[in-house]
């Protein structure tokens, strides 16, 4: 991608800090990357409590203060990733995203993983223009 300029984004307000050595996102060609996000508490950097539904509600808007300190929002996302510690939450996680995405929802993808940083139930990351 010559004569791109790829920008990070180390922090974001109403986000958590970055829990390793990466970029909350990365922004190029009209495009934001972000890093997966958790259902973290940003002040505690502690997992909420409620299950997963609760941990999708926090883990979009962590992706949508990502994304609006990247200078988008939810509205322009085209793909989305969602980790899921157990798919038998996947039922659960949906009726928590749909609210998120009520109209013309991004491509997603939904798999499950061993486990999660900070034994998280689920992890979301998006795709984003900037336009």
């Amino acid at each position: 991608m010559t004569g791109k300029k790829i920008e990070t984004l180390s922090a974001a307000e109403n986000a958590p800090k970055a829990v390793g050595p990466y970029s909350l996102a990365v922004k190029i060609g009209g495009l934001v990357f972000t890093a997966g996000q958790l259902g973290l508490d940003a002040s505690t950097g502690t997992i909420v409590e409620g299950g997963i539904q609760a941990q999708t509600e926090k883990a979009l808007q962590n992706v949508s203060a990502v994304l609006k300190a990247a200078g988008t929002d939810l509205s322009h996302v085209v793909k989305t990733t969602v980790f899921l510690q157990n798919m038998g939450d996947f039922s659960a996680m949906n009726e928590v995203y749909a609210r998120f995405f009520k109209e013309n929802p991004p491509a997603r993808s939904a798999v499950e993983v061993a486990a999660l940083p900070k034994g998280g139930l689920i992890e979301i990351e998006v795709v984003a223009g900037l336009d």
